[in-house]
């Protein structure tokens, strides 16, 4: 398999053959900055228009067809013509943390953006307790969501805001006992370790039997739940609250909200498949040698991405079938349902690795 940390090497010793370190590192870390701002934008541009044509054909209409081919440029005539909305003031509001909320959001998106491995040696931060530093980053968001709403001085933007904490909180606590119940089987919080493991093996959702299965599935239930998006999208339910949390922003800041909503279901997708099915490992089946053989021909960075977009396809799959919940069925779902059988699941986990029941 292409091992891509072999170009960023040779990039590192050629800086260092005509600049200072210093030079060299700062240059580096422009780069990579740059990168990942441009892969951001691109990927939230490809999922507006990806949504766009799957819920068209879900309803059986065709989609965005007018701006280019196939209408593929419509998300980027959205994109221009969002940048040149104009920033309304509004009096009687806290302009301070007005203007943070939609930066901290961006922030944690980026933050939790940068963790993914993007291919084989292609991961800009790769911490030993990785994992870890993934859940806690992704916390943030919730910060610039409840400052939102609080700053805004509207009652809609506010209960927008509650149900947001609440709702985020809540699954949070699903989210964290999945992930946990992976990294019990996997033994490290390294993410690069976790794909080199699968890599190596089994994918994870294989070779971990059941309580792997489980864990997937509320896993994208939770995280369904932690992204706003339907049938859990109450903190902007329009039919309620016209916008939500973000009902008085306008141009760039809620473009913000809106580029951070689309990256976030993918960083869980990529997510889900980071510990479930590999990250950017091919599929390998035992035995198979000439299988194998021809699944590594595909590049990692292509492995890593088509997964992140099929999972992403049954989370949007999930809100154009399912109609909305009530905010009590909601929490009820976390509380009485997800959390106990992740409980359990987590102690079955612990049971598999312990006895050695996995493959």
């Amino acid at each position: 398999m292409l091992e891509l940390s072999h170009g960023a090497e040779w990039l590192n010793q050629w800086l260092l053959s005509w600049c200072a370190p210093w030079v060299a590192v700062t240059i580096e870390c422009v780069l990579i900055g740059v990168l990942l701002l441009l892969a951001y934008s691109v990927l939230a541009l490809f999922y507006i228009y990806f949504e766009r044509k799957v819920c068209a054909a879900f309803q059986c209409r065709r989609g965005p067809n007018r701006v280019g081919p196939w209408g593929v440029l419509q998300s980027v005539a959205d994109m221009f013509k969002i940048l040149i909305k104009e920033l309304i003031s509004l009096n009687h509001i806290d302009k301070f943390l007005f203007a943070l909320a939609p930066y901290l959001v961006i922030l944690a998106s980026m933050l939790c953006f940068s963790m993914l491995p993007w291919g084989s040696g292609l991961q800009i931060v790769d911490f030993n307790i990785g994992i870890f530093f993934l859940l806690a980053v992704s916390s943030i968001g919730v910060l610039g969501i409840l400052l939102a709403g609080w700053s805004s001085n509207n009652k809609f933007t506010l209960i927008g805001a509650l149900r947001s904490g609440a709702q985020m909180v809540s699954y949070e606590l699903s989210l964290g006992l999945s992930v946990i119940t992976m990294v019990a089987f996997a033994g490290t919080m390294s993410i690069s370790e976790i794909c080199q493991m699968q890599s190596d093996g089994m994918w994870f959702i294989f070779s971990g039997h059941i309580p792997a299965v489980i864990a997937f599935v509320i896993f994208i239930i939770a995280g369904t739940a932690e992204t706003n998006r339907g049938p859990f999208d109450l903190p902007e339910a329009e039919s309620e609250l016209t916008a939500g949390y973000h009902t008085e922003y306008s141009g760039i800041h809620f473009g913000f909200f809106y580029l951070a909503e689309y990256l976030n279901l993918f960083i869980v997708s990529g997510v889900a498949a980071l510990l479930f099915f590999g990250g950017w490992a091919p599929l390998h089946i035992p035995g198979w040698d000439a299988f194998n053989g021809v699944m590594d021909w595909i590049p990692s960075t292509i492995w890593f991405i088509a997964k992140a977009i099929a999972i992403s396809f049954i989370i949007i799959w999930f809100k154009w079938t399912f109609p909305r919940l009530r905010i009590d069925q909601l929490l009820a779902l976390e509380w009485k349902y997800l959390l106990p059988i992740n409980l359990v699941n987590l102690v079955l986990m612990v049971l598999v690795v312990c006895f050695g029941l996995h493959f």
